[in-house]
């Protein structure tokens, strides 16, 4: 994930480090700096865990028309960074945006769209995160062996969730609603922005999965591979419904060790 944008950040912070805006009146331009939002993915973790520099988390919700995440999933997302982090003043902009008309969508052209329709970046003492929910599912998808993304972050305050993947997935269960995936799928990406596994939050003991770059070897932790993608959330999601576990996966205790020791709860 890291190599891949390598390439295109240095050139982007090169030429686009600040962009200038149009003022309220159309002729005074605003500089806005966006360099502090185009880091790699983990680099912001202990900013976003921690008020020692930013004391309030703004979150821009974009989502194609039609695509709006539920309301419950968002109250739980908010629960959960408000659990594991030091922000308590969270608020979430949301921005309908038009659908880019595209069968798949590569994380460049997620990148791209977010370039056109990002509005908030880091100012003073607010930390600005930005996720895109998407009409079309990831070109990485292999639906015929059930291996679909539903969500993967690409900057270190910028994801991306496939919620018409997510829809889909969750129509083909009778145990499994869309907020229930949409949770976790929130919470298990926004787990990799602040720095899991490995990712800027290092390990305080080792537990990183041997077969699954920056993820969780820990029995039923959040950040386990298989809850990024369809089948495995599905089976784990219904597993804890028929045991009666409403709530979405928890991070482990490894993982939350980690999240103290880089400023988090």
């Amino acid at each position: 994930m890291k190599n891949r944008f390598l390439a295109i950040l240095i050139v982007f912070l090169v030429l686009v480090s600040c962009s200038k805006d149009s003022g309220e009146d159309g002729t005074n331009p605003v500089t806005i700096d966006k360099t502090a939002n185009l880091k790699t993915t983990g680099d912001s973790a202990n900013e976003i865990l921690s008020n020692a520099t930013f004391n309030k988390l703004q979150i821009e919700i974009a989502y194609v028309a039609g695509f709006r995440p539920t309301s419950t999933a968002m109250t739980d997302f908010v629960s959960f960074l408000k659990l594991h982090s030091f922000k308590q003043d969270i608020e979430l902009i949301y921005k309908e945006l038009p659908s880019p008309n595209e069968e798949k969508l590569t994380l460049d052209e997620i990148f791209d769209l977010e370039k056109e329709n990002r509005t908030i970046y880091n100012d003073g003492s607010t930390l600005a995160i930005y996720i895109y929910f998407a009409d079309a599912p990831s070109e990485d998808d292999k639906e015929e062996e059930e291996l679909v993304t539903l969500g993967a972050v690409y900057l270190n305050t910028s994801m991306v969730i496939y919620e018409e993947t997510i829809r889909t997935l969750a129509s083909k269960s009778n145990l499994v609603s869309i907020g229930d995936v949409e949770t976790a799928t929130l919470n298990h990406e926004f787990g990799h922005l602040l720095g899991l596994v490995n990712l800027g939050s290092i390990s305080v003991n080792d537990h990183e999965d041997v077969d699954a770059e920056n993820h969780c070897n820990v029995e039923g932790c959040l950040m386990r591979a298989e809850l990024q993608f369809g089948a495995g959330m599905k089976k784990i999601l219904e597993n804890r419904a028929s045991k009666g576990i409403i709530d979405a996966p928890g991070l482990g205790p490894e993982c939350i060790l980690d999240l103290q020791a880089n400023g988090g709860r």
